[in-house]
């Protein structure tokens, strides 16, 4: 194709779209004959829409690694193109598992160009005014909750990947059987944990997802501490926002379990509708590389993939050392599976969860919803096999 336009589907915040752009207007001026183009659509969206629909509109989307198991026929398997220069280049230099994510059944489907895990978060400013210090572990988050000083997203997709990190800090394995998703007993106790924390917490927070929650924090001063939601680097940047937050590992679970929580982060796909596919990966190793991820998409607002960028001393500066503080999460991250069906279950199985830490009733009856939605999930896995 002569002259190129790419069009690239992200989502709806400054840590997606400006970085994405910038990229952009840099590889157009060193390729005069491409256009590039990026809309953007709602978190939740991009979380839980058709890939295959999306792939029929757009040439670039920004993806998550459970879709992956949606990629075939539907993304093109950027293996095939990359050298093993490129390829030894972005799997050795990514941030905990952001690039092995996208790696599924042998084929590549995204080259990662964000990360992301549940992080802590504060208000140094709020704690240090009531004499108050970070809770290092589970009963001190608790007594800061019960000062009325704790909020953490209850947007059921949140709710049930923060569950997951849970068990899985404990030994749980996920969807390793045919019948129930997490170990029972392991479960059970996450359950009742998280809703004796979520007692204490207004109703408002099963309307928040991460975005929401780091809006209202940065703009009132209603509360001082998130114990885990997917952290955004743009909100401890001094000016982003009214207040500027502090973000750090969260705390260890009752009984001393090192917090792991679940892998975020997003991956650059080519839609295999593309009519310019060598453009497209020309364009997303771009982004992907060195150079950019460490200085114009890092600097724009981006939450980089790379882990060289995650230990780059001006990103830190930025960012009153985001990444630093972070990056050992990233690494300990839980790679979600990716099997045709899970990002269903993902979008429905929060809602039992919900529904048990606001109305109450027994734990063991939102696990039977969940592995109940976990086997209907698996029935997808079957029929596309």
């Amino acid at each position: 194709m002569k002259n190129p336009t790419l069009r690239g589907i992200t989502w709806n915040h400054s840590r997606a779209l400006p970085p994405l752009v910038a990229a952009a207007q840099r590889f157009e001026e060193s390729h005069p004959n491409v256009r590039i183009l990026w809309e953007k659509r709602s978190l939740h969206e991009f979380g839980h829409s058709s890939l295959a629909e999306l792939a029929h509109t757009f040439d670039l989307l920004v993806v998550d690694h459970p879709m992956m198991g949606e990629a075939k026929d539907v993304l093109v398997n950027v293996r095939p193109s990359l050298s093993s220069a490129d390829w030894d280049d972005l799997r050795n230099d990514s941030a905990g598992k952001s690039f092995d994510s996208y790696v599924y059944e042998d084929a590549l489907y995204a080259l990662p160009i964000d990360a992301a895990a549940p992080a802590a978060s504060c208000r140094m400013d709020l704690l240090e005014a009531a004499g108050l210090h970070v809770p290092t572990g589970w009963s001190e988050l608790l007594d800061l909750a019960r000062r009325k000083l704790v909020r953490m997203p209850g947007f059921p997709a949140d709710l049930f990947l923060n569950f997951i990190g849970m068990c899985v800090s404990r030994g749980s394995t996920v969807a390793t059987g045919d019948s129930e998703l997490l170990d029972r007993t392991i479960a059970l106790q996450s359950l009742e944990e998280l809703r004796e924390l979520a007692s204490t917490m207004p109703g408002a927070i099963y309307d928040w997802n991460p975005i929401a929650l780091y809006e209202h924090m940065a703009s009132t001063d209603d509360f001082a501490y998130c114990p885990f939601a997917y952290s955004y680097n743009n909100y401890s940047r001094a000016g982003f926002a009214a207040r500027q937050l502090r973000f750090a590992l969260p705390v260890t679970l009752a009984g001393g379990a090192a917090m792991q929580t679940v892998l975020g982060g997003t991956g650059l796909a080519i839609s295999t509708s593309c009519q310019a596919p060598k453009v497209a990966l020309d364009y997303s190793l771009y982004v992907a590389g060195r150079n950019c991820q460490s200085n114009l998409y890092g600097i724009s607002g981006g939450q980089p993939a790379r882990r060289s960028a995650w230990q780059n001393p001006v990103l830190n500066q930025l960012t009153d050392g985001f990444f630093e503080r972070t990056l050992p999460g990233i690494d300990a991250a839980y790679v979600r599976p990716r099997y045709r069906g899970y990002v269903a279950l993902q979008e429905q199985a929060g809602t039992p969860i919900v529904r048990y830490l606001r109305d109450g009733g027994h734990p063991a009856q939102a696990l039977d919803t969940i592995d109940s939605l976990f086997r209907s999930s698996l029935s997808q896995k079957v029929q596309h096999a």
